[in-house]
């Protein structure tokens, strides 16, 4: 009615309308609704939804950890989240619509780790997350092998777990959680599945297990125990450990599994509170009267082949083959189409039985083995020699090759994970091509079980490698598999030690794997196991119609890493510690082989092993090194092949042998310049020549003066007939004259006539080190600005002459100061300028002329070679540390002319460079041997890397006076007698 009053209305007055239906008038400046008394004041707002959540709280571990689930990914089958203190874990179930038709579980994990969940942008060009990581793939795995058994048999329909990170504190790592997550995820989804799973990590500090370990508490951990069960059987076990041994893995183990078990309460609490009703899913089943005509028909050919230990891996399955054809040409005579469509799994299944039963029977393995017996082994370390270190692996028909690269420390991994470490220095990269198992396939990306099986691998290695600061190196391994019949992942384990041992690296001790199996007998009626028999080191055929794939990596003081993967639905813990044995004593077996092959770190030659040095500068010399923009650096970089890295007051150089090494270390003296030594040998260019001899350039730009006397051993007459201006010539530091000029001798690094010395090599010294066994260490002698190195090279190939690596020996050199500075000290001291027979302390020659005294360092305990022979310098007071100009000139000079008269004793004063004296063996120590040089003074002689060392107190030696240490003790070098 009220709408017709409206409408008559509107015809008398045409605005009425308008407002009538509360509508503004087109005067009133816009087109809207018009407000009444009648009118709410505000309009109306959305309501509040409400998201009904269950929570679910527990303790493990001294941590609480809750199950939550219905706010978020409501529409997924099933969803979970879990969280632990502020780090929080999603899990999704989600199940394929329709009923596919297929003979496998297509069971995909996806776990994911998004920067975001530690408030970190993605450093990638897109700045966004790409391909998954091998620490997304691996706990993708992690989270795959407990839940995949528990799904029933003949369940075939498709299934994807995502697992994300939400939030991550850094202190827990996330992946177990996300396995937790998945099990509870599961149970509330209408999926049919035998869990609920629980998962725990353990680890051990001190000898004490921790239950639930943080990332900083696993650090310092010697175990690292991933363990899933259900609440009476064991699911999955992975171990990365330091050699712990079996007795206490067990105890690890026992104690995991109730700490996991306290995981399935909260879960079952969880799904009655807000879990799916189970779905009906169609199973494909085989039915029985179908099993029993394949079974007649295939059965006994079957056994026929497994009986025969003489077939072939290829060519077994050639005959199973042919048996499963003619099973087939059988079926399609009877025109039996429901048995063909499920024949080849039928087959399988009947394989499975016989071998199985032959097993469990009779002992008897298909290739005719005992069960404890390992397959017969073949091991080759330097299969390659050109390459750092490379070894090859047989173990049955199982082959693998190993190759060792070693590169710098920048060469280390980056990784960008929520937790752990940032970079990783060791590296074992694992291949599996096709041709290995005689098929066709794609390479492409990373594949899960490559990056699963190369981690089971580096983790069994790792635990030997030596620790990073004696070994700067970064190591990558490369296996690649040539031929697979059981067990590649433990071939690898084999021959990474191998190769590692033949680069020269020094492993603690070589490691060894095998894979250990079960056979079980199960009764139908309730799913207990009768009986049930290990088999140790098994074959390919052997893994696919067994119950499990145990393996286990170690040395002979324990193991090292484990990696157990079932095919039931559990198996109990006892039977899994009962493996250990057998285990052990099947990788002692393979230890002793490849301990005949190699059992030491070998001795590499310079062409092939890298070489690493650090030297110390100078901010001032580092930025002349680099020069402008970079450019003298990376002229040397391209020149050399090497890579230079510079840091605070530090240059690191790497090398490809010690050829391009020595290249280097030459240019970067020449620019910067190094310690000059007396001994020391140099590399210079003759600037000019004059009458008396030539100038020389080097160490850095420094100039010194070779004399003519110097040039040869020869006469010589001109100076020009040896040397010209722009050759680079090899020379010796033999002193400083009283003006300060370095003072150069080339014949010292030349032969003598019908000697039979070695030539002297450059940045030797005259006195040599005994050279370590394994890696080689030199150290500079460091004070104030001077350069220091550090060098860490691997060890010497066979036969290599150790006198000819220029790293390989370090001795203490006589090192002088300038006049100039001795000077200025004496002023300081108020003595007097002018006279001549003032003595002047000596000291050490430094880059740029900048010259500081050496101050003898009396710290040492009276039991050192240094401190012994301090007592005889007492009577020589400080004479030794003083020469006159005058005096030092003309003993640098001639001190290669003049010898010591037997008949007058011995005095401080006569005692100088190459004074040559009959001296007795006062006492023998470890390395070298303290001599009466008579009239109470005591020198040192140190044994040289191959030369004599069998002496006897009392024996006269004729030597010479080399050199004096930082104290003023001489030191003494051998020569023959006339």
């Amino acid at each position: 009615m009220s709408s017709l009053a409206i409408k008559a209305r509107a015809k008398a007055n045409p605005l009425l309308t308008w407002r009538a239906l509360r509508f503004r008038t087109i005067c009133s400046g816009g087109l809207g609704f018009a407000t009444s008394e009648s009118d709410p004041p505000y309009p109306p707002v959305a309501g509040t939804k409400f998201l009904e959540s269950f929570k679910e709280e527990f303790e493990i571990g001294s941590r609480v950890i809750s199950l939550e689930t219905g706010k978020i990914a409501r529409f997924a089958n099933g969803a979970v989240v879990l969280g632990m203190e502020e780090t929080k874990v999603l899990s999704t179930i989600a199940a394929g619509k329709g009923d596919a038709v297929r003979d496998f579980l297509p069971l995909t994990v996806d776990y994911q780790e998004k920067q975001f969940a530690q408030g970190v942008i993605p450093n990638t060009f897109m700045r966004r997350e790409g391909a998954p990581k091998e620490r997304e793939l691996l706990c993708g795995r992690l989270i795959d092998r407990p839940i995949r058994p528990l799904f029933p048999a003949g369940f075939y329909h498709e299934i994807q777990v995502m697992a994300s990170v939400l939030s991550s504190d850094g202190k827990q790592d996330p992946d177990v959680m996300a396995a937790n997550a998945t099990s509870a995820a599961l149970m509330l989804s209408d999926i049919p599945w035998g869990g609920p799973i629980g998962v725990v990590r353990i680890g051990r500090i001190c000898g004490q297990f921790i239950v639930n370990p943080t990332m900083d508490e696993l650090s310092l951990s010697d175990l690292n125990l991933v363990y899933a069960c259900t609440r009476d059987k064991t699911l999955m076990i992975d171990v990365q450990a330091r050699e712990i041994s079996e007795k206490d893995l067990e105890a690890g183990l026992r104690l995991a599994h109730p700490e996991a078990v306290k995981y399935l309460e909260p879960q079952i609490r969880l799904a009655a509170r807000a879990g799916k009703q189970k779905k009906e899913y169609k199973l494909s089943m085989v039915s029985e009267q179908t099993f029993e005509k394949v079974r007649n028909l295939a059965e006994e050919p079957i056994e026929a082949i497994f009986t025969d230990p003489s077939y072939g891996k290829f060519e077994r399955g050639e005959a199973l083959e042919k048996i499963a054809q003619d099973v087939k040409n059988a079926l399609e005579e009877e025109c039996d189409e429901e048995s063909l469509k499920v024949l080849p799994k039928v087959v399988d299944t009947v394989r499975k039985e016989v071998v199985r039963k032959k097993i469990i029977s009779e002992g008897s393995r298909v290739d005719g083995r005992h069960l404890d017996e390992v397959r017969p082994i073949y091991c080759e370390a330097g299969h390659l020699p050109i390459l750092h270190g490379s070894a090859l692996f047989n173990r049955g028909d199982t082959q693998v090759l190993c190759t060792v690269t070693l590169g710098a420390p920048q060469d280390a991994q980056r990784l960008d994970s929520l937790v752990g470490p940032p970079t990783k220095r060791f590296m074992l990269h694992y291949s599996f091509p096709p041709f290995c198992i005689n098929e066709i396939g794609k390479r492409a990306g990373l594949n899960r079980r490559e990056v699963g099986h190369g981690t089971l691998a580096e983790k069994a290695l790792l635990a030997v490698l030596p620790p990073e600061d004696c070994f700067p190196y970064t190591v990558r391994i490369n296996s690649e598999v040539m031929a697979s019949d059981g067990s590649t992942s433990m071939a690898t384990v084999c021959g990474g030690s191998l190769a590692l041992m033949d680069a020269g690296i020094p492993l603690r001790e070589h490691v060894a794997g095998v894979s250990v199996g079960l056979v079980t007998d199960v009764d139908p009626a309730t799913g207990e196991i009768r009986d049930h028999r290990i088999l140790t080191d098994i074959l390919g055929l052997e893994d696919h119609l067994g119950d499990m794939d145990f393996k286990i990596a170690g040395t002979r003081n324990g193991v090292t890493a484990i990696q157990l993967d079932i095919k039931p639905a559990g198996i109990p813990l006892d039977i899994i510690c009962d493996c250990l044995e057998p285990a052990r004593k099947g990788r002692l077996q393979i230890l002793d082989h490849m301990e005949r092959e190699i059992s030491a770190p070998r001795t590499q030659d310079d062409r092939n092993s890298p070489r690493l040095v650090t030297l110390k500068f100078t901010n001032d010399a580092i930025r002349k090194f680099i020069g402008p923009l970079g450019s003298v650096k990376r002229k040397i970089e391209e020149e050399t092949g090497a890579r230079i890295s510079v840091g605070d007051g530090t240059i690191t150089i790497v090398a490809k042998n010690q050829a391009v090494m020595e290249k280097v270390q030459d240019k970067v003296d020449f620019i910067v310049g190094r310690e000059i030594e007396v001994g020391g040998i140099y590399k210079g260019i003759v600037t000019s020549v004059k009458e008396y001899g030539a100038f020389v350039e080097f160490n850095g730009g420094q100039q010194g003066l070779l004399h003519i006397s110097e040039l040869s051993h020869e006469p010589v007459s001109r100076v020009s007939d040896v040397v010209s201006v722009g050759q680079q010539i090899s020379l010796m530091c033999i002193g400083q004259d009283v003006r300060g000029n370095i003072k150069l001798s080339r014949k010292a690094t030349l032969p003598q006539p019908g000697s039979k010395t070695k030539i002297a090599v450059e940045g030797s010294a005259p006195v040599s080190k005994e050279a370590p066994n394994v890696w080689v260490s030199l150290e500079n002698v460091s004070n104030g600005e001077q350069q220091t190195s550090t060098v860490e090279e691997l060890p010497l190939r066979k036969n290599e002459d150790a006198e000819a690596n220029p790293f390989a020996s370090s001795a203490p050199a006589v090192v002088i100061r300038s006049a100039a500075e001795c000077d200025e000290e004496e002023k300081s001291a108020g003595l007097s300028k002018t006279a001549k027979s003032a003595p002047k302390r000596m000291g050490i020659l430094k880059r740029n002329n900048k010259l500081k005294t050496v101050q003898p360092s009396n710290n040492k305990p009276d039991s050192t070679l240094s401190s012994l022979l301090s007592n005889s310098l007492s009577l020589m007071g400080r004479e030794k540390e003083f020469i006159s100009e005058d005096e030092g000139e003309n003993n640098l000079s001639n001190q290669k002319d003049k010898e010591t008269d037997d008949k007058t004793p011995m005095t401080p004063q006569k005692l100088k460079l190459g004074t040559k004296v009959t001296a007795k063996v006062y006492q023998i120590r470890a390395r070298g041997l303290v001599l009466d040089l008579g009239g109470g003074i005591r020198g040192m002689y140190r044994f040289e890397p191959n030369g004599e060392k069998d002496f006897n107190v009392g024996d006269e030696l004729p030597v010479q006076c080399s050199s004096f240490t930082s104290k003023g003790i001489p030191v003494m070098s051998l020569v023959d007698e006339e």
